[in-house]
């Protein structure tokens, strides 16, 4: 198991050096997951949630989270992100719960000498939050769940595939 990297000799945070690490591509893809009754995702397909188009309005909430994470996440490096793509997988059908759901996967790409991972995750939950902001008048009960980090290649730990 990898030992922490993010604190100092005395034992407090620090952000880690990475100058000499090799320049790599680097690629990570995440997801999250929002569930919500059915009548949400109904209004959602069909445009009618009163703050406009929640997935378009999503996906550009989810590339901005991306390109602010080292904002939020304090030890993130800022990097120069090369691209970052938002996809939506809507299942219509209840789970025994009776909630139905929109999957975000979110993938960021760069070339450097640290990983996207988290500009990956963070896109994805921050397109799911949007999509919680504009429904929320509709259906307050919405949650999320499956927030992970499915891939990731680059880098000198290589490629990390999640199971299952």
């Amino acid at each position: 198991m990898a030992e922490f990297t993010h604190f100092n000799d005395s034992g407090r945070a620090r952000m880690v050096d990475i100058s000499a690490k090799e320049s790599t591509e680097r690629l990570a893809t995440a997801q999250a997951r929002i569930l919500m009754l059915p009548e949400t995702l109904e209004k959602i397909q069909r445009g009618t949630i009163a703050k406009g188009d929640v997935l378009a309005v999503a996906q550009v909430a989810g590339v901005m989270g991306a390109k602010k994470t080292p904002d939020l996440i304090p030890m993130c490096h800022p990097i120069l992100l090369s691209s970052v793509d938002i996809a939506f997988k809507e299942e219509p059908q209840p789970d025994p719960d009776g909630r139905c759901s929109i999957t975000i996967t979110a993938t960021a790409k760069t070339t450097g000498s640290t990983g996207v991972e988290m500009e990956a995750m963070t896109a994805a939950t921050v397109a799911a939050l949007t999509i919680y902001d504009m429904c929320k008048a509709v259906d307050r009960g919405m949650s999320f769940s499956e927030v992970c980090l499915l891939s990731k290649s680059g880098g000198k730990s290589g490629t990390y595939t999640r199971e299952g």
